[in-house]
């Protein structure tokens, strides 16, 4: 039964974790955090990191927190809490910097539905340069009004 617990808690916390990046989003990155986040949206330098990074590592500490402390005490659902918020944040890096950014050049050649649409989603979300205005969603929760065939 634990089992059960275990992937059910995994499973929360990775979808939980979808409403995060929303908030955060939409509250934090385009509000009083601002200025971590607009190197994002204007490539006005050279580097291949961004002050915008600050946010993953900030969610990474997150995750080895709850981890650490199931590792240190008999707190054991820190493991799926922790492993859900560290596959959320792959699965986002994925999606986001390497699919979407191409920071690294893979799948670029992916062309179905689905692609499109978080492609589609995620262009008019940037064609904001500023810190209003523009569109805010998930990652995996997009609005359907992009996936057009």
């Amino acid at each position: 039964m634990q089992v059960v617990y275990w992937i059910g808690i995994f499973l929360l916390a990775f979808g939980g974790m979808e409403f995060m990046a929303w908030f955060t989003h939409k509250y934090i990155m385009h509000g009083f955090l601002w200025c971590l986040h607009r190197d994002h949206h204007r490539k006005d330098h050279d580097s291949w990191f961004e002050r915008n990074d600050a946010f993953f590592i900030f969610y990474a500490v997150v995750s080895m927190s709850f981890i650490m402390t199931a590792a240190n005490s008999s707190f054991w659902q820190g493991w799926p809490i922790g492993l859900g918020i560290f596959a959320y944040g792959l699965t986002y890096f994925l999606v986001h910097d390497i699919f979407i950014h191409q920071r690294f050049k893979m799948f670029r050649n992916a062309n179905n539905w689905y692609a499109r649409g978080i492609r589609r989603a995620h262009k008019m979300h940037h064609k904001h340069l500023g810190k209003e205005d523009g569109e805010c969603f998930g990652m995996l929760f997009v609005p359907f009004k992009y996936f057009k065939k």
